[in-house]
């Protein structure tokens, strides 16, 4: 399992979690603190083949966490492990939506500026509505957030990458999706959800509602950078973001 991706469909647990009050319910039904979350950068292609993978394990309790972390680790398969699922489920799955639009920048050939742009802005907004529901800001900037994001965004691999790189380059989603064979690409529904939770908590995330826009209101994808751009300049600190790591520095 990679954040929010499981069966059933995998996007329709993205989008009942995102949507649902995940910490009234879904973690804390019982027998749940016995259960373990895999996240990270991690293409399951190039782990089979062996390759060097680091991911983080999530669990309520600590030692279900390390008891997973223990069984899974390998020489080619290191795991580290945290306490804060909310967190990384909701990183795994909003990092999707990111890849859209990363895809979608690089079919219309906005530039190298513009994707590492969108990764940097893309974390921040990833990070609030995070924060707002309960996670630990740290766990935006490791393994389960600004590792599998940056994975996502540009590897070939990433399938929502690649819906966006034929969004961008002019092909319809409907085309798109009837030509993966019954491979999902998560963010597109997850844009929805993360979209409605973000007005929800009165959150930001104007990179998030854009690629709503394209995908599911069919704006033009050109319209929506420059209206991202044109917004009312302000700091790139986020203050409320500073007081809510304030607690976890402490333990740092």
């Amino acid at each position: 399992m990679s954040g929010l991706s499981t069966e059933r469909t995998s996007v329709g647990v993205v989008v009942e979690g995102i949507n649902g009050p995940i910490r009234e319910n879904s973690l804390y039904l019982p027998g749940h603190n016995q259960l373990a979350y895999l996240s990270g950068p991690s293409f399951a292609s190039e782990v089979v083949a062996g390759l060097p993978t680091v991911v983080t394990i999530a669990a309520q309790e600590e030692r279900v966490a390390a008891r997973v972390q223990s069984l899974l680790s390998t020489p080619r398969f290191r795991c580290y492990r945290t306490t804060d699922v909310i967190g990384v489920e909701l990183g795994g799955a909003l990092k999707n939506v990111l890849a859209i639009a990363c895809g979608i920048s690089d079919g219309l050939s906005l530039g190298n500026n513009a994707r590492a742009a969108l990764i940097t802005r893309g974390l921040a907004e990833i990070t609030r509505l995070a924060v707002a529901k309960g996670a630990n800001p740290l766990t935006m900037g490791g393994l389960a957030g600004m590792g599998d994001l940056v994975l996502t965004c540009t590897g070939d691999l990433s399938r929502n990458r690649s819906v966006g790189l034929r969004l961008g380059r002019g092909e319809r989603l409907a085309d798109i999706t009837a030509s993966m064979h019954g491979a999902v690409a998560e963010g597109v529904l997850t844009s929805r959800a993360a979209y409605e939770l973000s007005k929800r908590l009165r959150v930001e995330v104007p990179i998030i509602e854009g690629i709503w826009r394209v995908i599911h209101e069919g704006e033009d994808a050109l319209t929506v950078v420059e209206n991202v751009m044109s917004r009312e300049l302000k700091p790139e600190l986020d203050m409320s973001m500073l007081a809510a790591m304030a607690p976890s520095m402490a333990f740092v």
